[in-house]
C-alpha cells in the first residue's frame, strides 16, 4: 500500500523556521516525482514545490521561492520542507503528495500556524 505521512508542523513566530518530514513507504520513492501542496481554511490547495526523481530537480511557488527548500533522501524514503522566513499566509496544512499509476496520492497532512 502507497503510504505517505507528514510530521513536522507545529507553530512558530513570524520569520521562524520549521522543517517538514515525509515519509514514503509502499512504492519506490526514489523513482517518483514528489509534490508540496498547502490548504488554508477556505481556500483551494495551493501548489508549493516540487522535486524530480533522479538528481532531484526542485521547482517553486512564486510565493515561496527563496524561503523553502524542497529535499529528498532516496535512501531513507523521506521528503522534505525546510521552511524560513515564515509568514501568516503560509498558516496552512501542508500535505506530501505523488502520483502512482496515474492516481494522485497525498499524506493526511500537517498543520503549519506561523502567528506571533
Amino acid at each position: 500500500e502507497v503510504q505517505l505521512v507528514e510530521s513536522g508542523g507545529g507553530l512558530v513566530q513570524p520569520g521562524g523556521s520549521l522543517r517538514l518530514s515525509c515519509a514514503a513507504s509502499g512504492f519506490r520513492f526514489g523513482s517518483y516525482g514528489m509534490t508540496w501542496v498547502r490548504q488554508a481554511p477556505g481556500k483551494g490547495p495551493e501548489w508549493v514545490s516540487s522535486i524530480n526523481s533522479g538528481a532531484g530537480s526542485t521547482s517553486y511557488a512564486d510565493s515561496v521561492k527563496g524561503r523553502f527548500t524542497m529535499s529528498r533522501d532516496s535512501a531513507k524514503n523521506m521528503l522534505y520542507l525546510q521552511m524560513n522566513s515564515l509568514k501568516p499566509e503560509d498558516s496552512a496544512i501542508y500535505y506530501c503528495a505523488t502520483t502512482y499509476y496515474s492516481r494522485y496520492i497525498k499524506g493526511q497532512g500537517t498543520q503549519v500556524t506561523v502567528s506571533s
